[in-house]
């Protein structure tokens, strides 16, 4: 796949998960998110924040609708709106940075980094780098995967 081939396709799926961000609940107390699974160019799941329960992540959302050991998992790229958090409000919940590690997901794709506002400072992509983890930034669609999260305090 050549690089303007593997660009375009990270921002289909990127433009897929920003949509299902718009199913979000509004919330003060969370970011609107959106995730996409894709594994051989094929969509294999998806969530958005709050989606099952006031509690849940989309990155979590999406792998709950998926078998842990599922082998599609090892080669997929997961596409997020925002940086996959590092700690959780909710301890009962592991961090969606470990959820995907446990997953053997090699590739997350983002569009924007998680801001200082609910938690002091998220390690999610610096964590997922540590762990061989390849991330691609979509700066260029940052504004857009913020959009729906606007009512809240950005700085």
């Amino acid at each position: 796949m050549s690089a303007d081939s593997a660009d375009s396709t990270d921002h289909r799926f990127m433009h897929r998960a920003i949509d299902l961000a718009r199913n979000c609940p509004p919330s003060t107390t969370a970011y609107s998110v959106g995730a996409v699974i894709v594994a051989d160019g094929v969509e294999i799941a998806t969530g958005w924040s709050r989606e099952t329960d006031e509690k849940v992540h989309a990155e979590e959302s999406a792998l709950n609708k998926l078998d842990p050991d599922d082998p599609r998992l090892t080669r997929a790229t997961i596409y997020t709106t925002l940086e996959p958090c590092s700690t959780r409000a909710t301890a009962s919940r592991p961090p969606c940075t470990d959820r995907i590690l446990a997953a053997g997901i090699p590739t997350v794709v983002i569009a924007w980094r998680e801001p200082s506002l609910f938690v002091a400072a998220c390690e999610g992509v610096d964590k997922l780098r540590r762990h061989g983890v390849r991330v691609v930034e979509l700066t260029d669609l940052a504004a857009e995967a913020m959009s729906m999260n606007t009512h809240l305090d950005l700085g």
